[in-house]
């Protein structure tokens, strides 16, 4: 279930900065996670009210680095680490145009 939750910040966060996927295929990029860690702290429930908060930690050549918690109230539930591969529309990693770091980097968070 996290994970899926971690899944849709991402994505989210990519809308919230224009950059959302399905524009990004039409453009010829995509967004893989090639790593994913996450570390469940304690159990959420149907129905319960939760915050998902995701932000870019890094940048590298044809990657991105992603922190993300999930937080039911002040309650820290779950944390993610990811690495996204940005790849061409073959799956071959790529160096994006730079208005694609541009954007990221308004979802700049420390570490």
């Amino acid at each position: 279930m996290y994970v899926t939750y971690f899944e849709i910040g991402r994505v989210e966060a990519l809308r919230a900065v224009g950059l959302a996927l399905e524009d990004l295929k039409v453009e010829g990029f995509q967004f893989v996670v090639t790593k994913l860690e996450v570390r469940f702290r304690k159990a959420a429930s149907a129905g319960e009210d939760l915050e998902i908060h995701t932000g870019v930690t890094e940048f590298g050549r044809a990657s991105s680095g992603w922190a993300q918690h999930i937080m039911r109230g002040k309650d820290r539930i779950a944390t993610s680490q990811v690495t996204a591969a940005i790849t061409d529309s073959h799956g071959k990693p790529t160096r994006p145009p730079a208005f694609i770091f541009e954007r990221l980097e308004s979802l700049r968070v420390e570490s």
